[in-house]
């Protein structure tokens, strides 16, 4: 996971049940490409579309993701939705911020143990219980303490096959890797890196195979018993249950105003706890409380 990566366009990926992965050394975004082709029919459920750089990358609300070059990953994968009601297709991208996040722990772990060893193994707790965590925010960001790295973007697109449409979920993921939190001192908000957090750099290619590998069995066990086996888990790793923050409802901020509010209902409070829906339980300083199915949050 610690040794040098080879050439970009030398990885070897696949997309889910051996599908396969498009490697594009630039690209505006992988998020746009994979909606795009894949309604044209282009591509089947399953696919890989990783961008070494975009030009064009953006997370919710299209806020920009800067993606520069051969540093950190940028990628989309099509998820098969055979067999999930469409009731649960929101709670896909919170199994895939909590299994991400169990990688990045994994492997942080190893790092103090083997530079090469795998990212889904159980490494043993080593770690100062006062030290930052990695950690996932409702409903999907992953951060280390409170500074984000990972960010997750879904939409339900429909592919074309024989002319006949089934949904997909393109799920676009951006990565801070080996870039470093200076970069990103003009977002004006806290962000860093898994080369600071790990104090390594990081193989990017055997990452992201790590990512893949562990999601798509994820998605399996999800597909299988639904959301109830990983609230627990959520549960645990969630550092903002008990916490005061603010949920911003219909939030069509930018970078440019993003701190006026404008556009955006926003709601000041506490957080009571994650329900077993995955939704979130929210009293507001009115104390009204509230069931939060989609909003941002910020803390």
């Amino acid at each position: 996971m610690f040794f040098q990566e080879r050439n970009f366009t030398d990885w070897q990926l696949t997309g889910f049940g051996d599908a396969p992965a498009f490697l594009f050394e630039t690209v505006g975004s992988t998020h746009k490409l994979m909606k795009s082709m894949a309604a044209s029919g282009e591509i089947a459920p399953g696919t890989l579309f990783v961008a070494d750089s975009q030009s064009d990358g953006h997370g919710r609300h299209e806020r920009t993701w800067d993606s520069p070059a051969g540093k950190n990953l940028y990628f989309n994968i099509l998820i098969p939705l055979d067999g999930i009601p469409a009731s649960n297709f929101a709670q896909i991208t919170q199994v895939a911020a909590l299994t991400f996040a169990e990688t990045f722990n994994n492997v942080r772990e190893c790092a103090k143990e083997s530079q090469a060893c795998p990212a889904n193994r159980d490494c043993a707790e080593s770690e100062n219980a006062n030290s930052p965590k990695i950690t996932v925010k409702w409903p999907n960001d992953i951060l280390y303490g409170k500074s984000k790295f990972c960010g997750i973007l879904a939409e339900i697109v429909y592919t074309r096959t024989q002319e006949v449409l089934r949904p997909a979920l393109s799920m676009g993921v951006g990565i801070n890797v080996n870039s470093e939190p200076a970069d990103y001192a003009h977002l004006n908000r806290a962000v860093t890196t898994l080369k600071a957090i790990f104090g390594h750099s990081i193989n990017r290619e055997k990452l992201l195979q790590a990512l893949i590998g562990n999601l798509e069995r994820a998605i399996g066990q999800f597909r299988a018993f639904g959301i109830s086996p990983w609230i627990s888990a959520w549960r645990k790793m969630d550092q903002f249950i008990g916490a005061r923050g603010t949920i911003i409802v219909n939030n069509h901020c930018t970078d440019q105003n993003r701190d006026t509010g404008e556009g955006a209902i926003k709601k000041t409070g506490r957080i009571i706890d994650m329900n077993n829906d995955g939704s979130l339980l929210f009293e507001c300083d009115d104390g009204t409380v509230e069931t939060v199915i989609s909003a941002d949050l910020e803390i």
